[in-house]
């Protein structure tokens, strides 16, 4: 009897314990905090917009790309800025001739120093930046490769844009400006001199790009002003339920 009264015991308290241990799983699962669903806390991440468009950074390691990246996606620079293995891309909403554009800016975090970048990387690219560095002869003669890597690999009425990074280190420069205007004229693609550090032509040239892309999808078919409103994600005009640059 008393090993049956110990079994009993036990199994009641093993019991108890498993059903403690549920009701504090249920009372987790159901008492997230708010801040757990961003989507509907955060009105930023809710806004609608008439385009997402995926921009590429691409070019020689140590151009800037990066630093491109933070000053136009949170107007901020860091001199000693460490490149991580990986993509990382960054977001910006912005408005042009009355239209709200999501910019989706990816970055190859260091890739290209390993020749890793693959084809996945310019699926679905709207827009690709090549990047040099003015202060950096090698990385200028390396866009030719760069851009042989867009005919690879994106789509063929991707649009581009060349820009001459690091402006600013007028001292040091030694890819000049006709020289790399000349070469994107020849190519055919807008080009344009920036810098990161001094925030020199960083917005105009995302914004030159993504007026470029709007332009384009606007001229296409299905972008025609006689079918229902449509809002472009991802490059798709998807039915609404209700109803570069140069400088010289």
């Amino acid at each position: 009897m008393m090993f049956q009264w110990c079994c009993d015991d036990l199994t009641e308290n093993v019991g108890s314990v498993v059903a403690n241990v549920l009701l504090r799983q249920r009372s987790t699962r159901f008492a997230a905090p708010r801040s757990f669903f961003p989507a509907i806390n955060n009105p930023a991440m809710t806004t609608e917009y008439d385009y997402l468009f995926k921009l590429l950074l691409i070019g020689d390691s140590g151009v800037g790309k990066s630093c491109l990246l933070l000053r136009f996606a949170d107007d901020s620079y860091l001199d000693s800025y460490i490149s991580t293995i990986g993509v990382d891309f960054k977001i910006r909403t912005v408005e042009q001739d009355g239209k709200t554009i999501k910019l989706q800016i990816w970055d190859t975090a260091g890739q290209e120093r390993f020749r890793t970048i693959t084809s996945s990387y310019y699926r679905g690219a709207h827009g690709i930046i090549v990047v040099y560095d003015v202060t950096d002869q090698e990385s200028f003669k390396n866009v030719k490769q760069w851009l042989s890597e867009i005919d690879r690999y994106a789509s063929e009425n991707v649009n581009k844009l060349l820009v001459g990074n690091k402006c600013d280190l007028v001292q040091n420069k030694v890819v000049s400006t006709e020289a790399a205007k000349a070469y994107a004229d020849e190519i055919g693609i807008p080009f344009m001199e920036a810098s990161a550090k001094e925030a020199t032509n960083v917005e105009q040239a995302f914004m030159a790009m993504a007026a470029s892309i709007k332009n384009r999808m606007a001229s296409q078919p299905s972008m025609s002003k006689s079918r229902p409103p449509t809002v472009n994600i991802r490059g798709q005009p998807v039915q609404q339920s209700g109803g570069c640059c140069s400088s010289s």
